[in-house]
């Protein structure tokens, strides 16, 4: 303990480090101190002071710092920076003390001095003090604290073979980090997906992350293989990851998606298969119980698609189905560990064939053109009965070709379209349509103008046939006969004011039901032309009587 003096003489530095500098350790502190020789201000000026503390940092490694001292009243006193762990003078006012490149001291020519360091690093971590050499010696201290952001490091010594293990066995992981502050580490997998601990049990724990350097998957399962990420965090941007790759082997299992298949000839069709297996498999198809293997060609189109790391999709594509063709197949695959097939057995397909109709061709009949009857008033009552009988006659037989021209052969537009004018009605084509797959149009010019659309479908479709019902009553009173006999204005399958029932019937069965009606209007229309005959003549022979007297 004592004084010392240092004096430099004949250099350049004498102006700089004339000063005193005392070492001493102040009485129970139990650290050393440095301290200035006393300078010495007029005993009427202020003593020195700090204006603001110094400011603690924290950084992360290779940024720049500066620590800011503001001293007022200095006088002839000096400003240093020290290093308080090390006891080293870093620098005095404007001088640097240090030989560190990376330190310097500024002042801006009133109360501030400054010392930068820039790029810290990591062992420049601590506390750094600016001191004022008075009696006692002032000082303040801040803290640098430098840290560093977390790295993952890598083990040559690590086998790469650590990440890859039969079904049923074990994988262990491990994933080392560096940093300051010491970085935690967590393990997720790739995509979000679950993490599954399995133990020797069989008993399985689903979590989303694991915290520790090593993941330990036991009784590993092909459902394990995928992406693991270890990621290492402390605070400090920016975390860093790294991934791992965990692969599970395993012998094929090859599944067909369909064992049985059918298919006509001159078509083509595709045999599929699913197989799970790694590592990659060889595959292939076969014919004859595997004694065959096709090979992609003109005939044969061999194809397969990857759907993820262990399952694989197989085609088989066959072209211009023959009889030859059909049989048994067989899908294959083999790897290191074994090998599995699947059967797909391929039968003939017999399409029905389509039908084939005939439409009967239309017959359209012109009615007879009514006659002028002679005018003669003595005859006025015989010419009255004629009239009637050609108006009966041909209204009768206006029916009956729109009845035969609707039903008539295999029933007119029962496979077509029919279109009919008639100056009767649309009786005929009304009832041939009711059953028939088109459009039946019928103009009706008797006693005024009715409008039928009849529209008819067959094979389960809806038939909706109308008929004019606004002048029924003048129907009726123009067609009855001077007999009283009144011809029906509607035809059983056509239903006025309404829609027809659906019918669902087969090719035969409508064949069938076609020809039965068919018959039954013919045979009732000639019934009703016999009736009417014998009527008019009786008619006729009672009133030539009864005019001659």
């Amino acid at each position: 303990m004592g004084q010392f003096k240092c004096c430099c003489v004949g250099t350049l530095w004498c102006n700089v480090f004339l000063l005193l500098i005392t070492i001493g350790y102040r009485s129970g502190s139990g650290s050393g101190t440095l301290v200035f020789a006393q300078g010495h201000n007029q005993p009427d000026e202020p003593e020195p002071e700090f204006l603001a503390q110094l400011t603690n940092f924290t950084v992360p490694q290779g940024r720049d710092v500066s620590f800011t001292c503001v001293v007022n009243n200095l006088g002839q006193y000096r400003v240093a920076w020290i290093k308080s762990d090390s006891k080293a003078i870093l620098g005095i006012h404007t001088h640097m003390v240090s030989l560190n490149p990376r330190l310097s001291v500024t002042h801006n020519g009133h109360n501030t001095w400054k010392l930068h360091i820039s790029h810290v690093q990591l062992n420049d971590s601590g506390s750094y003090m600016c001191q004022v050499n008075t009696d006692p010696m002032k000082s303040l201290s801040g803290y640098l604290d430098v840290v560093v952001p977390p790295d993952i490091l890598n083990h040559p010594e690590q086998n790469l073979e650590e990440g890859i293990s039969n079904e049923g066995g074990t994988i262990v992981l491990i994933c080392s980090a560096t940093g300051v502050p010491e970085p935690t580490v967590q393990w997720r997998r790739e995509g979000g997906k679950d993490i599954i601990l399995r133990t020797e049990t069989r008993e399985k724990q689903v979590v989303k992350s694991v915290e520790g350097e090593k993941l330990i998957l036991t009784n590993v399962h092909r459902t394990d293989m995928g992406g693991y990420l270890c990621i290492a965090s402390n605070g400090v941007p920016p975390s860093v990851s790294k991934r791992f790759d965990v692969h599970i082997n395993f012998s094929p299992s090859i599944k067909a998606v369909n064992q049985l298949l059918g298919a006509p000839v001159e078509r083509e069709v595709t045999l599929e298969c699913i197989v799970e297996v790694y590592p990659r498999p060889l595959n292939g198809w076969y014919r004859n119980e595997g004694n065959l293997k096709l090979h992609s060609s003109n005939k044969y189109n061999i194809s397969e698609a990857m759907i993820n790391l262990y399952t694989w999709h197989l085609n088989l594509t066959i072209r211009h189905l023959t009889k030859a063709d059909f049989g048994a197949y067989t899908c294959s695959s083999v790897n290191a560990l074994g090998k599995s097939e699947a059967r797909i057995r391929l039968q003939e397909l017999r399409l029905p064939p389509k039908p084939t109709t005939t439409p009967t061709p239309y017959v359209h009949t012109t009615p007879k053109p009514r006659r002028k009857p002679p005018v003669n008033h003595q005859n006025k009552g015989l010419n009255e009965v004629v009239r009637a009988k050609e108006t009966h006659h041909a209204t009768n037989q206006m029916q009956e070709n729109d009845i035969f021209a609707g039903l008539s052969g295999t029933g007119g537009a029962f496979f077509g379209s029919a279109n009919t004018l008639s100056s009767n009605g649309a009786l005929g084509d009304a009832a041939g349509a009711a059953l028939g797959n088109g459009n039946a149009n019928s103009n009706s010019h008797a006693n005024g103008n009715f409008n039928t659309l009849s529209n008819g479908l067959i094979n389960g479709a809806e038939v909706h046939t109308q008929l004019p019902t606004r002048n029924a009553g003048i129907y009726e009173k123009t067609h009855k006969s001077p007999t009283g006999v009144v011809p029906s204005p509607r035809s059983p399958w056509v239903f006025a004011n309404g829609a027809a029932p659906q019918m669902h019937f087969s090719t035969q069965r409508l064949l069938l039901a076609a020809n039965t009606i068919t018959l039954f209007y013919v045979a009732l229309s000639l019934f009703k032309f016999i009736s009417h005959e014998l009527s008019v003549a009786k008619v006729t022979a009672t009133t030539l009587w009864r005019a001659n007297g």
